[in-house]
């Protein structure tokens, strides 16, 4: 477990952050906006947690928001060409596929779609909703991050199947998709 005795250091006060290695970062570095995006859906989803309640579906997100620091801390520890130090906390394979599995047995329930899905329905979908496009922003970030440096492939496969998680579960709020709120092409015209 990680023991925080202190709050403040005052080692970022002329914009820099330090890494899992040691190695410090401008903190405005591509790196650095992805961790900054993935701390964001984490707290986007404890948000939709929150307006879930009680069900089961609360359970699956408290389990991604502890995978999402684990994810954040692989983004913080640079991938070197030697392999990973036994220290380095990696996404790995089995947390993606357990997010395919989740998404496998909702869409199972789901009526089939016949137009894009506006955000909204239920207040609980619209929380969902919300941390799916903060995911999708992660997403790119951490793209963005992986042109100019070695980021694990499972940390971004896993925040692709998290945003894809993230719109079937916003479904499966709204009565399984009997009370998705529909696009209308040019309805406002």
């Amino acid at each position: 477990m990680v023991k925080l005795n202190k709050i403040y250091t005052r080692t970022g006060d002329a914009g820099t952050t330090g890494l899992v290695d040691g190695s410090r970062l401008p903190k405005h570095a591509p790196r650095m906006q992805a961790v900054g995006d993935v701390d964001e859906a984490n707290s986007a989803i404890g948000l939709a947690i929150v307006a879930i309640g009680d069900a089961p579906e609360a359970g699956w997100l408290t389990t991604i928001q502890n995978d999402l620091f684990d994810l954040g801390a692989d983004l913080a520890t640079p991938v070197t060409d030697a392999g990973d130090e036994p220290w380095a906390l990696r996404i790995v394979a089995s947390q993606v596929e357990r997010l395919e599995r989740q998404i496998d047995a909702m869409n199972a329930d789901l009526s089939p779609l016949d137009s894009f899905v506006l955000p909204g329905g239920s207040p609980a979908a619209a929380a969902v909703h919300l941390a799916r496009a903060i995911t999708r922003r992660a997403e790119r970030s951490a793209t963005a991050a992986a042109a100019g440096a070695a980021i694990n492939p499972q940390a971004l496969a896993y925040l692709n199947r998290l945003s894809d998680l993230l719109f079937v579960l916003a479904r499966r709020l709204n009565g399984n998709g009997a009370n998705d709120v529909k696009w209308v092409p040019g309805a406002s015209r």
